[in-house]
Formats: structure tokens, C-alpha cells, sequence
């Protein structure tokens, strides 16, 4: 399995210069819910430090981890991408400090500067084609370990 990769350090550092100009220092407390699967994707965030569970409500009443998220990671992606609505839920697992991101600003950045929109694009595009890879492995070592316990 590859090694995560980080938004901020992946990116070259003018590009990253140019980012952070429009990033806002946020926290969150632990327990906070910060989004909803279906609410309105118009930001992102990179951990500084703490940790984030991303979530999926299987019923009314559970919801299940599918991922966490540490210091350096990207919390949100679906602002990149129409109709800009959330796959999965977040909530704060631990104490969180993360720079915010406004996202239409962040898209409008990419068009001024087209340098910036494709490294951004191909490094949010590394960072998920990883989490499925991820999610994959996991997903295989779940099912194995079941089928080995039912048979």
C-alpha cells in the first residue's frame, strides 16, 4: 500500500504559497459534528492537528466509520466536484485545529491559475484514488476474516 499523501506538502510550494493565502486557522471541539452526508460542499479542510471520522448513517439510528482522518490530512472533496454535496459525514473525534478553505474561492483560484487548479486537482485526485485503495484493503481483509469464521 502507498504512503498518504498530504494536500499541502504535495503540492509545489508556489502553488501552496498561493493556496494558504486564502486559508482561515478553524477548530473544532471533540464531538462536533462538522458536516452532514447531503449538506451543501462549499469548503475544506487540512488538519493540523486531532483526529476526524468520516461516517455513513446505515440506519436511523448507526452510522459507521469509514475513515479517519489525522494531522496533514484533507477533510472534504466533494466541494471540487458538481452537485458540491457531501458523500459522507465528519465529526471530531478528538480536539481539532485544521485551516479552513473557502471552496468556490479555492475554484476560482484554480481557473486564475491554471498551474494550481491541475496541481490541485491531480493531488485530491491521489488522495482519494488512496483512500479507496485503502477502503479496498480493508474491505478484502473484513470479508476474509469473516468467511474464514463462517466456514
Amino acid at each position: 500500500m502507498t504512503k498518504a499523501i498530504k494536500l499541502l506538502t504535495a503540492l509545489p510550494q508556489p502553488q501552496r504559497e498561493r493556496l494558504m493565502e486564502l486559508a482561515q486557522e478553524v477548530s473544532f471541539p471533540e464531538d462536533t459534528r462538522i458536516f452532514e452526508a447531503g449538506g451543501t460542499a462549499d469548503r475544506f479542510w487540512v488538519l493540523r492537528s486531532g483526529a476526524v471520522h468520516l461516517d455513513q448513517e446505515v440506519t436511523s439510528r448507526r452510522r459507521v466509520t469509514v475513515a479517519s482522518l489525522g494531522s496533514g490530512d484533507l477533510l472534504g472533496w466533494s466541494w471540487l466536484f458538481p452537485p458540491y454535496a457531501w458523500d459522507f459525514g465528519a465529526v471530531a473525534f478528538s480536539n481539532v485545529r485544521a485551516y479552513e478553505f473557502d471552496g468556490p474561492s479555492v475554484l476560482a483560484l484554480c481557473v486564475e491559475d491554471p498551474l494550481l487548479g491541475l496541481s490541485v486537482v491531480r493531488t485530491v485526485a491521489e488522495i482519494l484514488a488512496h483512500r479507496l485503495e485503502t477502503t479496498r484493503g480493508k474491505l478484502l481483509d473484513q470479508y476474509a476474516v469473516r468467511r474464514h469464521t463462517s466456514s
